[in-house]
């Protein structure tokens, strides 16, 4: 998926006198002036951009019977399809207003999510308060001037999503001097019968290119159900159309021979270079555009609890750590972690961060380690694993797992824009950064994991 020798040709001055209407005029991504934020040149206004927020219906459902879960399933990844279209819709100014796009959205969502209680309906009592969740409203944040857009504008190849109107973040204020933030990370001091070791599963960075925008846990067999692209490592195989069976018979790029599955939105330079999947789903096609970035270096470490023993966790369990919608959700599953190598004592949650010269941008994931002892996942991806409390004890009717602990770097010259893949609607904002996990370990290796981890050795 690398970006060499892809040409930017000159742009035209009619196309980009057609850019320019797109993004900055009566039809572009909903611009409207705002009051100047505090530190801008001037009494320049702030330029804000509208985006579309809905209710999560699947972050509500605590129980789906097993009978019902495909066709739930099928139903939810609809409701982002139907999110993302109205909101290439907007960026594109093919409706007369907002309420007739909000009204035709929240038909279409009323559809679906009858969908969704009807298939839950014929297996059991089907949850009353979803029909509620069909009305979406306009939410306003800064506008994108970010690198891809000043090229599309200086007359440079623009990506497709910059020909169709789409300016979609990141913005200005999404971006932090790494070194204007005090440090502010805080750990648990470690107790008598604490498990201090570590196992660690080398899997590489990506080297064999494994790619695509599906989501197989949040939307099974569902092509692009992400809407953004997945860089992967571990299991050879992971898709949308994985399962149980064909993830354990798969390679690994582990060199211990774990077969998990890791995968996170890839990291892009808005450099208004032309990917190549510019004019793809999960690419170009949803707001997801310039150089996809290889990660210098991932490491991938399994922890253990700071107050006692682990236990060891199922095989074929599913974990998802932070939320790829938090920009509209709000931060109650947002987990994102932005640093830069030197400056680790340092985490952003909604920032990127501008790290100085010769310092690298670090992307952390620290994974929900209690686990309620039973399920290999739950209706909503959540409710079977919980997060520690501040002194590192699960809650009650919960027992301490492997903590997994990844950790990426990028290359990134200081200044330059870059941004987290997204769902369209979502503008590429910092806090919507996440990590998914499908534990494939063979029943021995993760024995061996959680006995290195209780007594105290580091293993690999």
């Amino acid at each position: 998926m690398s970006a060499k020798g892809h040409k930017r040709p000159r742009l035209s001055n009619k196309v980009l006198g057609v850019i320019s209407a797109l993004v900055l005029g009566g039809g572009g991504v909903a611009v409207v002036a705002g009051n100047a934020s505090a530190g801008q040149e001037g009494n320049r206004a702030q330029e804000m951009t509208a985006t579309i927020d809905c209710p999560d219906v699947g972050e509500k459902l605590t129980a789906v019977p097993d009978q019902a879960k495909p066709e739930v399933d099928k139903n939810l990844a609809k409701l982002d399809d139907q999110v993302a279209e109205a909101y290439k819709q907007l960026a594109a100014g093919k409706v007369k207003g907002d309420a007739a796009l909000l009204g035709n959205l929240k038909q279409q969502r009323d559809q679906t999510i009858k969908g969704v209680t009807d298939a839950i309906g014929k297996a059991g009592q089907p949850p009353a308060e979803l029909q509620a969740l069909s009305a979406c409203t306009m939410k306003q944040a800064p506008a994108a001037d970010d690198a891809a857009a000043a090229a599309a504008s200086k007359g440079e190849q623009g990506v497709a999503a910059q020909a169709t109107g789409q300016k979609g973040g990141p913005s200005k204020n999404d971006f932090v001097n790494i070194t204007k933030i005090r440090p502010n990370v805080k750990n648990p001091a470690a107790q008598a019968g604490a498990s201090k070791g570590s196992f660690i599963s080398q899997c590489g960075r990506n080297e064999n290119g494994h790619f695509n925008p599906d989501n197989v846990i949040v939307a099974p067999g569902v092509s692009n159900g992400a809407h953004h692209m997945h860089d992967y490592v571990g299991n050879n195989s992971t898709d949308a159309f994985s399962t149980n069976d064909s993830l354990a018979k798969s390679g690994t790029t582990c060199g211990n021979g774990d077969q998990s599955s890791y995968y996170w939105p890839v990291l892009r330079l808005r450099d208004g270079k032309v990917e190549r999947d510019a004019k793809a789903p999960g690419g170009g096609q949803d707001g997801n555009v310039g150089t996809i970035l290889q990660p210098k270096q991932v490491s991938i470490t399994f922890k253990g609890s700071p107050v006692g023993k682990v236990t060891a966790m199922p095989r074929f369990m599913r974990i998802i750590t932070g939320d790829a919608k938090a920009f509209t959700n709000g931060n109650a599953n947002a987990n994102a972690s932005w640093s830069c190598t030197g400056f680790e004592n340092r985490q952003l949650k909604d920032k990127y961060p501008v790290c100085p010269k010769g310092s690298d941008v670090v992307r952390s994931f620290t994974f929900q380690s209690c686990w309620d002892g039973k399920n290999i996942d739950s209706a909503n991806h959540r409710t079977h694993v919980a997060f520690p409390d501040k002194n590192g004890r699960c809650q009650k009717g919960f027992k301490a797992i492997p903590q997994l602990v990844m950790r990426l770097t990028y290359g990134v010259a200081p200044g330059a824009r870059f941004a987290v893949d997204s769902f369209p609607e979502q503008l590429h904002k910092p806090a919507t950064d996440h990590d998914d996990f499908i534990n494939v370990m063979s029943n021995g290796l993760m024995n061996k994991a959680v006995g290195c981890i209780n007594e105290g050795r580091t293993c690999r």
